[in-house]
């Protein structure tokens, strides 16, 4: 089986497979390329809701594939190169405008815990466990990957699993704010799916509007008065006025992204 990035499309959901089952869904770097090149396809394409990211099979990624990292990672060069392009394919998921939700059985880790830190929900089995033990292998995470996995972990917790490099339950890993919910791992697949289907069933740009919001909010600057403004946009759209119609009407709102 050839190391890939699988998309399949159902209705207004995307699910974007990471698949190398042979390695626990390792990545390299033509995996990591392609996974950019399918996010930015998914960005562009306005009538989609929700993503979906998972694993094949029993992982959801278990880290880079080690073993091209001795000729991937020869010199400072490559290695800079190598990892600015993960950092590149993490962005993408990270600036989605649609939302993502990571959908995690089996090991996250490395790299796999990298990809679930950028998605906007993430949804694990009992059974998922996370880290990043790469202090084992006499490595450090690079910081354009580093940055996203902070910004939801915190120092404190980054600190805990990089420097003593244990694997994180899913237990633990929600008490430390890191997962959305956790749920059987035979009924992660179907959770997914039933909060993708909440998420599509909503204003598709209201989501978009949040997760700019959001973001914005986080830089820490004070909104400017134009920007104020610009958050009422909604105001004009076929979309609130179906909302509020929908409301009055006692009835579900059918939402055209207009």
């Amino acid at each position: 089986m050839t190391p890939n990035i699988l998309c399949q499309r159902d209705g207004a959901i995307a699910t974007v497979t990471l698949f190398n089952p042979d390695k626990l869904n390792a990545l390299n770097a033509a995996m990591w390329s392609r996974l950019r090149e399918t996010m930015a396809e998914l960005a562009a394409d306005a009538s989609l809701r929700c993503v979906i990211l998972r694993g094949e099979g029993a992982a959801f990624a278990a880290g880079g594939d080690l073993e091209e990292f001795r000729t991937a990672r020869a010199n400072v060069d490559l290695a800079l190169a190598y990892h600015e392009a993960v950092g590149e394919a993490l962005t993408a998921i990270e600036s989605c405008p649609h939302p993502t939700v990571a959908a995690i059985q089996g090991a996250c880790v490395g790299g796999g815990l990298e990809i679930a830190s950028a998605c906007d929900l993430r949804i694990a089995g009992t059974g998922a466990r996370f880290g990043a033990p790469i202090m084992k292998l006499g490595f450090s995470m690079y910081p354009g990957e580093l940055a996203g996995f902070l910004r939801l972990a915190g120092p404190a917790v980054a600190k805990e699993i990089l420097l003593e490099g244990r694997l994180l339950t899913a237990a633990e890993a929600y008490a430390k704010g890191l997962l959305t919910r956790v749920v059987a791992d035979d009924d992660v697949p179907g959770e997914a799916q039933a909060t993708a289907a909440r998420i599509a069933a909503g204003a598709p740009q209201v989501a978009r509007w949040h997760k700019q919001w959001i973001t914005r909010l986080m830089a820490g600057r004070p909104l400017t008065l134009e920007e104020k403004r610009t958050s009422f946009a909604f105001i004009g759209t076929e979309d609130y006025a179906e909302g509020m119609a929908a409301f009055a009407d006692k009835r579900l709102p059918r939402f055209t992204g207009t």
